[in-house]
C-alpha cells in the first residue's frame, strides 16, 4: 500500500460531501446489477485514499459522477459552493458531459480521452480509481453471464473494449502507478476472457452453458 507523505485525515468535510453523495444518487443503481450506485463511489473513494489520495480527493471521488448523473453544470457550481476549487476541478475534469441530453456515446468518449490526455495530477488519479473499480465490476459480472453483459452498455462489446483499451493506453503516456498498473492488468484480463467466452453464455457459477 502506497502511504501519503503525512496520514490522511478525514474530517466533517469528509463527512458532509458523503451525505451529499448518498442523498443525490439516491435510488440510482448500478447497470444491470441492482447494486445501489453509492457502493461504486465508495469504492473508487477506497481505492484513491490506497493510491495516496487526501482529504479532497477523497471528496472528489466520492462526487466524481455528481454533474454528469444529478444535474449538470448547476450541480458544479453547488460542489465548488460546498467543497471548494480542488475538489470542482476534479470533479469537471471526471464528468465526461454535463449536457442534458448527453451527447452521443462515442463522442463523450472521444472528447474525455482527448481531455484526460492534459489532465492534471488529481483528476487522473481520480479518474484511473474510477476507471478500475468499473473494470473490475465488468470482469467480475462477465465471469457470472458472458456475453449477455455488453447489453447493459451504450457502447455494447465492441464500444466498451476500444474504451477501455483506449483509457489503457492514455495513462500509460504518463509514469505508471499502482491504479494505472491495475488498470492495465484487469482490461487485459477482461479481453482475455472475452476471447474465451464469446459466444458461450454462462451460468450464474461461471461455467459455459452447454
Amino acid at each position: 500500500m502506497v502511504k501519503p507523505a503525512r496520514p490522511t485525515k478525514l474530517g466533517r468535510k469528509f463527512g458532509q460531501a458523503l451525505l451529499y453523495a448518498v442523498r443525490k444518487h439516491n435510488g440510482q443503481l448500478r447497470k444491470g446489477a441492482g447494486i445501489p450506485y453509492i457502493a461504486h463511489l465508495l469504492g473508487v473513494c477506497a481505492l484513491a485514499l490506497e493510491a495516496g489520495g487526501d482529504e479532497e480527493l477523497a471528496i472528489a471521488a466520492l462526487l466524481h459522477d455528481v454533474v454528469e448523473d444529478c444535474g449538470g453544470a448547476p450541480v458544479l457550481k453547488e460542489v465548488r459552493r460546498c467543497f471548494g476549487k480542488r475538489v470542482a476541478q476534479v470533479v469537471e475534469g471526471c464528468t465526461d458531459t454535463d449536457q442534458f441530453p448527453k451527447p452521443p456515446w462515442r463522442k463523450r468518449k472521444e472528447d474525455y480521452l482527448k481531455r484526460l490526455r492534459t489532465a492534471d495530477g488529481d483528476v487522473r488519479l481520480v479518474s484511473a480509481a474510477d476507471k478500475v473499480h468499473n473494470a473490475r465490476a465488468i470482469l467480475t459480472d462477465y465471469r457470472e453471464v458472458g456475453e449477455p453483459i455488453w447489453e447493459r452498455f451504450q457502447g455494447k462489446r465492441a464500444g466498451t473494449l476500444w474504451y477501455y483499451r483506449s483509457l489503457v493506453k492514455e495513462f500509460g503516456r504518463r509514469k505508471a502507478n499502482r491504479l494505472t498498473k491495475e488498470l492495465k492488468r484487469v482490461v487485459t484480463e477482461l479481453e482475455a476472457e472475452t476471447v474465451r467466452g464469446k459466444g458461450s453464455p454462462r451460468t450464474r457459477t461461471g461455467r459455459r452453458q452447454e
